[in-house]
């Protein structure tokens, strides 16, 4: 049975009934998605709950996995951008934002905001995680993507992460463990193998519901001591940079595409002139060419098919491949890849 076949096959109202009585979370019926992401696009989900804690995640990720539910996590939806026809079966925000600071370390629940964590440790007088006031998602989806930036990434501070794996086992694995490189991790690529068939079979129906094999539960971050008002003139120096260069307080998913190798991918995209280029609701922000803005109520089609000009005019003009940092969720319908062509 392909993803598609499975999310028509469930019930909605009865699922989310058996998720309330056994695991004591509310759920939602076709839930607009797109006041979930920073891009503000994407249609409804079928189903959606919010994982408050550890215990709400595990259960609930157990919970469908059990019963073969198209499923996807999903944190403060940066670094995504969500079909307009939305998500097929389960989507589980993950609020879980518990933080312990103990012997230089910071030990966070993947729903901690990044932001969240370089003040907390801040405040406690431990340096090292002051790049994570640019980064707009989760300490979970920053494990993921290995999130990066003012000279510093996740790999460079992570401890460990406790991740629950597809059998339902927790382990605890370190940058090497995790494979992480450039915005980039095993993570990303392992599949829950209930869906890579229905991976295949939907392919050329564009579904990407399927979930994830891994889900980080937790990250322990090895910090530096400094004096809070250290870590405070580095969160400021940043805060001023962000606010110079960044278009702050304008839906974006963040940096749209990867840096190549040796090269920036804002530095190609002026440099091609697309800067203000518009598709719809959605433009190339004059401010930072990587950033794809929905300055005008745009769609989530409107986003991708601009970059997938910015794309093809990179391509055309320079001979360089721009890929795509942010990831296509839901059903977008026949025609797209997952690196956003048609």
């Amino acid at each position: 049975m392909t993803a598609a076949e499975l999310a028509r096959a469930f019930d909605p109202i009865a699922l989310g009934t058996e998720i309330q009585r056994r695991i004591g979370v509310k759920t939602s019926r076709d839930e607009p998605l797109g006041r979930f992401t920073t891009m503000r696009v994407g249609g409804p989900a079928d189903l959606f709950a919010v994982a408050h804690n550890a215990f709400e995640l595990r259960a609930l990720v157990k919970f469908v996995r059990s019963r073969g539910i198209p499923h996807v996590v999903l944190g403060r939806g940066s670094d995504v951008v969500i079909a307009d026809a939305g998500v097929r079966g389960l989507v589980i925000q993950v609020r879980a934002e518990g933080t312990e600071v103990t012997d230089g370390r910071l030990v966070a629940e993947a729903g901690v905001p990044m932001a969240r964590a370089a003040t907390v440790t801040q405040t406690a007088g431990l340096s090292g995680l002051e790049f994570g006031l640019a980064i707009p998602g989760t300490v979970g989806g920053a494990v993921w993507a290995n999130a990066g930036a003012h000279e510093s990434d996740v790999r460079a501070i992570l401890d460990s992460a406790l991740v629950m794996t597809a059998e339902g086992t927790e382990v605890r694995l370190d940058p090497e463990g995790l494979a992480l490189g450039y915005r980039d991790s095993r993570l990303k690529h392992a599949r829950w193998p209930a869906d890579r068939a229905a991976d295949a079979a939907d392919a050329d129906a564009g579904t990407a519901t399927s979930a994830v094999a891994e889900v980080v539960v937790s990250a322990t971050f090895r910090l530096a001591p400094a004096t809070p008002d250290e870590i405070r003139d580095r969160l400021d120096e940043i805060r001023r940079w962000r606010q110079a260069h960044q278009p702050l307080g304008i839906p974006s998913a963040g940096s749209y595409f990867r840096n190549p190798a040796g090269d920036s991918a804002g530095r190609l995209i002026e440099a091609a002139g697309l800067k203000g280029s518009r598709v719809g609701g959605a433009s190339v922000s004059e401010k930072h060419a990587n950033f794809l803005i929905n300055d005008q109520k745009g769609t989530a089609t409107d986003v991708r098919r601009l970059g997938e000009h910015v794309r093809s005019e990179v391509a055309r003009r320079f001979g360089v491949e721009l890929e795509p940092e942010v990831v296509f969720l839901g059903d977008w319908g026949p025609g797209w890849d997952e690196a956003g062509r048609r």
